[in-house]
C-alpha cells in the first residue's frame, strides 16, 4: 500500500517517476486562463485567515459544502457565521468527497504552500486552522508571494473590453516582481444581445470610447478600438464563453438591423440572436488574427440553473452545469468562414461536455497549418472535466487525433491564488499516462525524447504558442 500523497503520488511506474521528477516537476508555470484579480495581485494584501485565502469565490468548494448539507451562510458567508465555522464546514465535507479532485487539490494546497500534512477532517480542523493562520500572519503568503512560490512566469487574467487595465499597467511597474500579468479580452457581454444588462453594457462602452453607439458600424469601431487598446497593454489572448456555439449565415446589414431593433426595445428572436452573434464574433476574430492573438472558445456550459439562488446571490456561485448543445456544425461554420479569408487565428477549443472531445479533436485537424505548430488546440480538461479521469480522457483524445507533443498544457481557470497545484496534478497525470504506454511496450523508453516532450507540454509549447 502506497502512502497518501507521497513523492510518487499518481506515478505508478518507473518511467512515470523519471519523467515527473527529472523533467515535469521543475518546469515553470504559464497560467494562460484564470480569473485572478489584477487588483489583488497589485495591492498584495495579506489574507486574514484560511477561509479568506481558500474559500472566497471558490464555487468548486461551495458545491460540495452544499451537497454535504451546509446552510448557505456557511458556504458563501453571512453575518451570523464566523470564518472558522465556514472553514470547519468545508473540513467536514471533504472526507465525503473521496474520488473528487478537490480531495487531492485541497491536501496538495495545504502541503505545498503551508507544509501542513494533516488529513483534512473535522477532528483536525482546529489544528489546521491554527497552523495555516500562523503562517498567513507572517506576511510571507500574500498573493505575489504565492505566485512566486509556485514558479509562475505568466498569468493571463479575464477582462471585460470596458476594463481600464490600470492594475495591469501598475503591476508592470513593480520592482522585484518579474511575472507577466497580462489581460485577456473577454467580450461575452457585447454578444449576449438577449441577456439582461445588454443595453447598460453598451452605454458603458460608449463612455469608455466616447462614441455614440446607436449605429452598428460605431459599435464595431468601438470593439476594434478596445482590441487595439488591449493589444497595447500586452494582451495576446481572447476568450469567449459560449453556452451554445452560434452560427447562422448573415450579412453586416442584417446584423445592423438586429442591433438597431434591440436598442429600440424590440424583441429579438433566437435565430436573429445567432445572426447578430455570428457576424459580431467573426468581426472580432479577424482582428485577433491580425494582431496575432490566440482565440479561446469555452463551449457548452449551462449557467445559473438555480433561479432562486441566482436571484439571491448572482452569477458564479456554483449553480452552473454541463450543456449538451451541438458543436460540430456551428463550430465548423465559424472556423470555415475565417479560414476562407485566411483570417483564422490560433485557436483553442474547450467543451464542458466531455462527449465533445473527439468531435472537437477531429474537427480542428481540418484547420491546422499555416506554418504554425499546433495552431488549432484541443484545450485542457476544463471545469467539470479537470478530474483525473477527465484529464486522461482529454489527453487520450488529443493523442488519438492529433499531436500530444504540441499541446499547450494546463491552466487553472481559478479565482484562488492557491490553485497552482492543479498544474502539478496535471503533470503527474501526464507523466503517468506516458509512463504507462512505455511500461506496456507502446512507446520506447527514450527519456531524452519523452522528457523534452513533457517539458514542452508543461511549459515551452505555451511559451512559444502565445509568444510570451
Amino acid at each position: 500500500m502506497k502512502p497518501f500523497l507521497d513523492d510518487n503520488f499518481l506515478l505508478q511506474n518507473e518511467a512515470a517517476i523519471a519523467l515527473y521528477h527529472n523533467y515535469a516537476k521543475q518546469m515553470p508555470i504559464i497560467d494562460y486562463h484564470c480569473h485572478l484579480s489584477p487588483q489583488e495581485i497589485y495591492e498584495n494584501n495579506s489574507f486574514n485567515n484560511l477561509t479568506e485565502a481558500w474559500l472566497a469565490g471558490d464555487h468548486y468548494k461551495w458545491r460540495i459544502m452544499r451537497a454535504n448539507g451546509a446552510v448557505e451562510e456557511l458556504v458563501t458567508g453571512g453575518a451570523n457565521v464566523t470564518d472558522y465555522e465556514r472553514f470547519a464546514a468545508y473540513a467536514a465535507a471533504l472526507p465525503q468527497a473521496i474520488g473528487n479532485p478537490l480531495y487531492h487539490w485541497s491536501h496538495l494546497e495545504l502541503q505545498r504552500y503551508f507544509d501542513v500534512k494533516e488529513t483534512i477532517n473535522e477532528a483536525n480542523a482546529p489544528l489546521i486552522w491554527e497552523k495555516v493562520n500562523e503562517k498567513l500572519q507572517t506576511g510571507q503568503f500574500r498573493p505575489r508571494d504565492l505566485i512566486a512560490k509556485s514558479n509562475v512566469k505568466v498569468i493571463c487574467t479575464t477582462d471585460d473590453p470596458i476594463d481600464s487595465l490600470d492594475y495591469h499597467k501598475k503591476i508592470k511597474e513593480l520592482d522585484n516582481f518579474d511575472v507577466q500579468v497580462l489581460p485577456s479580452f473577454r467580450p461575452d457581454k457585447v454578444l449576449e444581445i438577449n441577456k439582461a444588462g445588454f443595453e447598460e453594457w453598451i452605454a458603458k462602452l460608449e463612455q469608455v470610447t466616447s462614441r455614440k453607439l446607436a449605429d452598428y458600424d460605431e459599435l464595431l469601431a468601438a470593439l476594434a478600438e478596445r482590441i487595439a487598446y488591449f493589444d497595447e497593454a500586452g494582451c495576446k489572448v481572447s476568450d469567449h464563453g459560449m453556452d451554445y456555439v452560434p452560427y447562422s449565415e448573415t450579412t453586416k446589414e442584417q446584423a445592423a438591423q438586429i442591433y438597431a431593433r434591440k436598442l429600440a426595445g424590440e424583441t429579438i428572436s433566437f435565430e436573429e440572436e445567432k445572426q447578430y452573434k455570428t457576424y459580431t464574433f467573426l468581426f472580432m476574430a479577424k482582428l485577433y488574427a491580425k494582431h496575432g492573438w490566440v482565440m479561446q472558445l469555452h463551449m457548452n456550459p449551462t449557467r445559473n440553473n438555480n433561479t432562486r439562488m441566482y436571484a439571491k446571490l448572482g452569477a458564479d456561485r456554483g449553480y452552473d452545469a454541463i450543456n449538451d448543445a451541438p458543436v460540430a456544425a456551428p463550430l465548423k461554420g465559424l472556423l470555415d468562414e475565417l479560414e476562407q479569408e485566411d483570417l483564422l487565428p490560433k485557436t483553442i477549443v474547450y467543451s464542458l461536455n466531455a462527449n465533445d472531445n473527439e468531435i472537437l479533436a477531429a474537427l480542428i485537424g481540418c484547420y491546422q497549418g499555416g506554418g504554425v505548430a499546433g495552431k488549432m488546440q484541443l484545450g485542457s480538461a476544463w471545469w467539470f472535466n479537470d478530474t483525473k479521469k477527465g484529464m486522461i480522457a482529454q489527453l487520450e483524445s488529443l493523442a488519438n487525433f492529433g499531436l500530444l507533443g504540441q499541446f499547450v498544457g494546463m491552466l487553472t481557470d481559478s479565482r484562488s491564488f492557491l490553485s497552482f497545484t492543479r498544474h502539478e496534478y496535471f503533470r503527474r497525470i501526464l507523466c503517468n499516462l506516458i509512463g504507462t504506454w512505455v511500461e506496456q511496450g507502446e512507446l520506447p523508453y527514450d527519456l531524452d525524447h519523452l522528457g523534452k516532450l513533457v517539458e514542452g507540454v508543461c511549459y515551452y509549447n505555451a511559451k512559444n504558442y502565445f509568444t510570451f
